[in-house]
């Protein structure tokens, strides 16, 4: 495996007999195509004052799909022949039976560059990805003394896929991906607090490995381990909630945008299925998912069946206007694809699936909103949580919050859970701020037993009736 661009219908596939191999596992399908890929990634960590680990992992394989009514045959192989081409179209085949089914029209061409081609790997040499490791640990002990450990990761990959349909269409995309995270570890007579915050995106590993980026990284990380020093217990109860802005839009995105994808409500198992055009939030709210913005964690140009993404409207003013669909599930309910049909890898079928999905902002003063809670809590950070996407139900755990009484922001929190349904959170939206902001690239969101990378958004938000688990008295 080489490092030169990827173009296996120029070497590996004779593209004319992929071709007809393809059309011969489709013939009488409505849908299919043939995805390839090649993944290379390089992952480097340095913990606790040395380099723990350095991994370069590459990949490579194909899936064959054929996709008729509610049914979709699928085979994969990571040998790159028309010998397993051919062995693939026969079981991807049995799905579409006696046949009859109409070819789905191809997607739409787009001539869209959301992201560099570049190889992000080869951006920087393997001596200085080190010494920036290196740099960021003298750099976050040095900040403060009570920092007893430092962890720093720097990890870039690039995706390379090529999209062959039945009627010739053929389809290319090249995905860089980048990220940074700083940890450290503090102690204070005795107690041992932690704080992470890192970042990147669909982007070169220049910016990522400047001095300023990381310093910046380093005090984020270090601030919220110095906040949790002197967090004291969480009140439990059901209270008031304000949701900080970017990162916090993870709950909308795991107890909201699941039940807004495509095959969950075409099988009526998503709390919003049969609600299309009725209020399901408060006056204000729109939600949206964007697949188009530029550099994003979450962007793709196309997504894994060819189609190219979208800035598709999802909640409108309150209102259920649209879901996210790929090819599959869009025909079946009778609409359009939004380009959002993704899958992990060539191993994996393509399936509805979030890109970077947010909340707009509204008109009010981040700070006047906090001003309003009576009695209750500022949630600025979330770490995990669980979602049953069949009734909107979630848990989520804050790694940074505030108890707040009359408008006055107390101490911080520790060990407090958010708990509540994205249905019933909704229409209880009180106050949207002015501040809408993206997280800074950190989001992968799992379906299926599929991950893929995402990005999420919101404004500052004020929920009038969470429950908040806590250990308090």
């Amino acid at each position: 495996m080489t490092d030169s661009a990827f173009r296996p219908f120029d070497s590996v596939l004779a593209h004319d007999e992929a071709l007809a191999t393809l059309r011969a596992a489709t013939d009488g399908a409505d849908d299919g195509e043939l995805f390839v890929e090649r993944r290379r990634s390089e992952s480097l960590v340095f913990d606790d004052g040395r380099l723990k680990s350095a991994s370069y992992d590459a990949s490579e394989g194909f899936g064959l799909r054929a996709v008729r009514g509610e049914v979709a045959g699928y085979a994969h192989s990571t040998e790159l022949s028309i010998a397993a081409l051919k062995r693939a179209s026969e079981t991807a085949r049995l799905a579409v039976g006696a046949g009859g089914g109409t070819l789905a029209e191809a997607p739409r061409p787009t001539n869209k560059r959301l992201y560099t081609d570049e190889d992000p790997i080869a951006s920087a040499s393997f001596p200085v990805k080190i010494e920036t490791l290196r740099e960021i640990d003298a750099f976050a002990r040095d900040l403060d003394p009570r920092v007893v450990q430092v962890s720093a990761s720097l990890g870039a990959s690039l995706q390379e896929v090529e999209i062959l349909r039945p009627d010739g269409v053929q389809v290319r995309d090249v995905r860089p991906m980048t990220r940074v995270n700083v940890s450290v570890i503090v102690e204070q007579n005795g107690r041992r607090e932690s704080g992470t915050a890192g970042g990147g995106g669909r982007v070169g590993l220049d910016g990522l490995i400047d001095p300023a980026d990381w310093q910046a990284k380093a005090r984020e990380a270090l601030r919220i381990a110095l906040v949790n020093l002197d967090a004291v217990p969480a009140p439990a109860g059901v209270m008031e909630v304000v949701l900080g802005p970017g990162w916090p839009g993870i709950l909308l995105h795991e107890a909201i945008g699941h039940g807004l994808e495509g095959d969950f409500n075409r099988k009526g198992s998503s709390a919003f299925a049969g609600l299309m055009g009725q209020r399901i939030a408060a006056p204000g709210v729109t939600v949206l998912d964007d697949g188009t913005i530029p550099d994003r964690r979450g962007s793709i140009t196309v997504d894994d069946e060819g189609t190219p993404s979208g800035r598709n409207v999802l909640i409108e003013d309150g209102i259920l206007v649209g879901f996210m669909q790929d090819r599959q599930n869009a025909r079946l309910m009778g609409v359009e694809p939004t380009g959002n049909g993704r899958r992990q890898s060539y191993a994996h079928k393509p399936m509805p699936r979030m890109t970077n999905t947010y909340m707009l902002g509204g008109d009010a003063a981040p700070e006047d909103i906090v001003a309003e809670i009576k009695d209750g809590i500022w949630a600025v950070g979330f770490g995990g949580g669980q979602v049953d996407i069949t009734n909107g139900k979630f848990v989520f755990s804050c790694t940074e919050a505030y108890r707040v009484k009359d408008g006055k922001v107390g101490a911080p929190v520790k060990g407090a859970t958010l708990i509540g349904d994205g249905a019933t959170s909704l229409q209880k939206i009180r106050a949207l701020g002015n501040d809408m902001a993206l997280d800074p690239g950190l989001g992968n969101c799992g379906k299926d037993g599929q991950w893929v990378p995402v990005g999420v958004g919101q404004p500052t938000v004020l929920i009038d009736g969470l429950t908040v688990g806590g250990s308090a008295a």
